[in-house]
């Protein structure tokens, strides 16, 4: 019997030190596959400089402001991954909801995601001028899930903080086949339990910047304490010139 082949790493000497590696548990989840492109991992974050430098496989770019196309698109064009985007749901409903969805698409996004006030006849509307999949955000299993597909939407994106996957596993088992993407939770454990619950795919919140500053900075202050900076000869600089 023929052994499996293992992956092969490219390695690189800058982005390998600095990046920001999400738990490797994630590549447990089944992925879904949006255009070809399967993805297991969505970072949950609209820092670009964190979107250029981690491992997940998609970007859900959705913030707690008014949905706005030079957000997007700025967002899409650094992205080296695919990314889904916010485009209302709670103050932001109706024609400029759909008009955001159209933008999105044109723009290069892979999903818009709808948050869950917004109204069906907006999803209706946006299901007829967007070939993109309508990501719709629930919150607990009692929401009307039948009537969001119904309209339109064909993911769920599931965010009930620690209850999240007693939820997607309640969902599940109504909906064996729909995809779910879920939040993931802050340990491994508790990504494991979402994806043996029934999600698809994880949206993982990574650390802040603040927070990965303070790691570094860390580390910076004890090299200069152990060994001083040493100054740098012109010739040197020329060198490199």
């Amino acid at each position: 019997m023929a052994q499996k082949q293992q992956p092969a790493f490219i390695h690189s000497a800058l982005r390998d030190h600095n990046s920001l590696a999400l738990p490797s548990v994630i590549r447990r989840a089944s992925g879904i596959v949006i255009m070809g492109r399967r993805i297991k991992s969505l970072v949950f974050t609209t820092d670009i400089a964190i979107i250029r430098n981690c491992n997940a496989d998609a970007v859900l770019a959705v913030y707690p402001f008014t949905p706005q196309q030079v957000i997007m698109d700025a967002i899409i064009s650094a992205s080296s991954i695919p990314v889904v985007c916010g485009v209302g749901g709670g103050v932001t409903d109706g024609l400029r909801s759909v008009m955001l969805a159209k933008d999105a698409e044109a723009q290069g996004a892979f999903g818009v995601v709808v948050n869950a006030p917004m109204r069906n006849e907006t999803v209706e509307s946006m299901k007829k001028v967007v070939d993109i999949p309508i990501i719709a955000t629930v919150t607990g299993e009692n929401y009307d899930i039948e009537a969001r597909l119904a309209a339109g939407a064909s993911v769920l994106n599931v965010s009930a903080a620690e209850r999240t996957a007693e939820v997607v596993r309640i969902i599940r088992e109504r909906f064996p086949t729909l995809p779910i993407i879920a939040t993931g939770g802050p340990t491994e454990e508790s990504i494991s339990k979402t994806i043996e619950a029934g999600a698809n795919a994880i949206s993982y919140t990574p650390p802040s910047t603040k927070e990965l500053f303070r790691v570094i900075m860390s580390g910076y202050r004890e090299t200069a304490a152990a060994a001083p900076p040493q100054p740098v000869d012109d010739e040197d600089i020329l060198q490199l010139l």
